[in-house]
């Protein structure tokens, strides 16, 4: 059990004007006249200083972050480590480029990801700015490794917002709407989803492969790319047996089995990695987000005969790997080793299952509560059905935010409310932000 930090800022949540505040509605005027209005509007408070997991907006309002700049700030906001790591990098460099001038922290990087993410065989990583581009790359290595072009993805999948990632996404509005043409040799294939399939984890892949197989051709695969547990498409965890038959069947037949775990990874689920729940073995995990505690970063790490086959010079950027990133992540690896968060993760979980299962009892707009770890959502419907209801999402969101409590949703149809706090959260102000969350659905309703 974690109980209240000292903080500088506070550790409680504290609304001392209406949100967003005064400041924060001036500055949003300024945001309109120079920011694109393509950029999400979210909850347009301005924050100034954060700290554990409390937001301080440049009105004094706290607010209790149950996002974690989705799933990014998994050790907190202001971890002391963090905060010496990144500025004695500082101090020292800022940038030489690794493929010009290499230092020691990229390669401690690598170390480190060759041994946390899944299996004992040799692995070798590239590093990269963001999670689309950690999966670009990794669609890269698995076509020239393989010689083969089709890349298999799933229904509900979102993996960024470059032309081959959009392609790669599933959702249309607003990621993909109008901005094709798109990158070809692109096939999607159903997901487990058990609230409204209904089908075990044998059956859901069964389906899976018998459509690659007939309509792609197991022998045109390069590649099955899968987020473990989805993101933004909705907190969609997969039937057991599903990962595992289809890990069982990408070796059959040579494809690579690549697992995005850029929003699970880094002991979001309760294990380091989401595809450890059923001891599922990659050849390629991309990682970003929960990496480096706010840093851009992000690896592709893979069997060493995959990622090396890549000719020299067909791996990089000018950015990929930058000295204060790499920094933050070996700053942030060993504070999610040294607060054994992982385990932390656990209780969370334990906690967020215990009191939304309780309310979906007696709230008949909560049509599933699933999750896993500190990674938990909950999907809306109209009361007696499976239909989607984003109206009452959107809703519950509205009203968290306006207490201070900051709350995001996701999903293909926009009716789940995803939960990412920080790991550091106390034990208090999650019983807070679960009372908030509690009272936002019970007014939905």
């Amino acid at each position: 059990m974690v109980s209240s930090i000292d903080s500088s800022v506070g550790t409680e949540r504290n609304v001392v004007t209406e949100l967003p505040g005064p400041k924060s509605r001036a500055l949003h005027e300024r945001r309109k006249a120079v920011v694109s209005a393509g950029l999400t509007q979210g909850f347009p408070i301005y924050i100034e200083r954060a700290e554990g997991a409390i937001l301080v907006d440049i009105d004094g309002n706290r607010i209790l972050d149950l996002s974690s700049g989705i799933a990014v700030t998994s050790i907190g906001h202001a971890v002391p480590e963090l905060i010496d790591a990144v500025s004695d990098q500082v101090a020292a460099f800022t940038h030489t480029c690794f493929m010009v001038t290499p230092y020691e922290s990229y390669v401690e990087v690598c170390e480190e990801l060759a041994s946390l993410t899944p299996g004992s065989h040799a692995k070798t990583s590239a590093l990269f700015n963001s999670g689309a581009e950690a999966i670009e790359n990794a669609v890269k290595v698995a076509r020239l490794a393989t010689g083969r072009e089709a890349i298999i993805v799933f229904d509900h999948a979102y993996h960024g917002r470059t032309n081959l990632t959009m392609a790669l996404t599933a959702k249309n509005m607003p990621y993909k709407d109008r901005f094709g043409p798109f990158a070809p040799e692109i096939y999607r294939v159903p997901m487990s989803y058990p609230f409204l399939d209904g089908l075990s984890g044998a059956e859901a892949a069964a389906l899976a492969i018998k459509l690659i197989e007939t309509q792609v051709g197991a022998h045109n695969v390069a590649a099955l790319l899968i987020e473990p547990i989805q993101g933004e498409g909705g907190f969609i965890v997969p039937a057991d047996g599903f990962l595992p038959a289809l890990s069982e069947w990408t070796t059959k037949n040579g494809v690579v089995f690549i697992a995005d775990e850029i929003q699970s990874g880094f002991c979001r689920t309760g294990d380091w990695f989401a595809v450890d729940h059923e001891d599922v073995v990659p050849d390629i995990v991309t990682t970003a987000k929960g990496l480096a505690g706010g840093m851009p970063l992000a690896g592709v790490t893979g069997r060493a005969e995959l990622m090396n086959a890549v000719h020299e010079g067909g791996l990089g950027g000018t950015y990929g790997g930058n000295p204060v990133a790499c920094a933050a992540a070996l700053a942030t690896i060993k504070t999610l080793r040294d607060r054994n968060l992982v385990a932390r993760a656990r209780e969370i979980g334990e906690i967020l299952f215990a009191n939304l299962r309780s309310l979906q009892q007696d709230v008949a707009i909560i049509g599933d509560v699933r999750g896993r770890g500190a990674m938990v959502a909950m999907e809306f419907v109209n009361p007696g059905t499976k239909e989607p209801n984003a109206a009452a999402a959107k809703a519950i969101v509205t009203y968290c935010n306006q207490q201070g409590v900051l709350a995001i949703s996701c999903g293909t149809y926009g009716n789940v409310v995803r939960l990412l706090p920080p790991l550091v959260i106390s034990d208090e102000q999650l019983a807070d932000g679960l009372s908030v969350l509690a009272a936002a659905v019970r007014s939905a309703s």
